[in-house]
């Protein structure tokens, strides 16, 4: 068994560019950053980043060009696939490895327009204790035969 599988969380480089085929299909391409921190052996922090190309197609396409811009947030989830064209000016065999997305997921919003963990901290804090909705649990053990099914 085969399998072609690409997933990766990272942010835009640079906004989406949408085009349609001659056929009508919308297409959708942008670059996704994404980084790996590490220690080495001499116990320094060390850290990289890889950018991939990415191509989404039809109504995930559109929707991606909308909303998605420089720097935001997404998860990628398709195959790996590599095409070949040559040059039209040098005549030399081009290549490239792009991400065709079967599924998109976007990350959150930035700080200025989504929650942010202060935000998130502030109102759990006790001068806002009212505006906080409390689940209270009984402090009693339940009994699995009060259970009625």
């Amino acid at each position: 068994m085969y399998l072609n599988k690409a997933i990766l969380i990272g942010n835009l480089t640079r906004d989406p560019e949408l085009r349609s085929l001659p056929s009508g299909v919308k297409v959708c391409s942008f670059s996704l950053a994404t980084n790996r921190v590490w220690k080495d052996k001499n116990g320094v922090r060390q850290e990289s980043a890889d950018y991939h190309n990415v191509v989404v197609f039809g109504r995930q396409a559109e929707t991606v060009a909308q909303y998605m811009k420089k720097g935001s947030s997404i998860l990628v989830e398709g195959r790996m696939q590599t095409r070949s064209w040559e040059d039209k000016t040098s005549g030399e065999k081009k290549y490239r490895t792009e991400v065709v997305a079967d599924r998109t997921q976007f990350g959150p919003k930035s700080n200025n327009a989504g929650f942010s963990s202060s935000k998130i901290e502030e109102n759990a804090s006790p001068k806002n204790s009212e505006a906080v909705d409390v689940i209270e649990y009984p402090e009693e053990d339940i009994n699995p035969e009060d259970i009625p099914f």
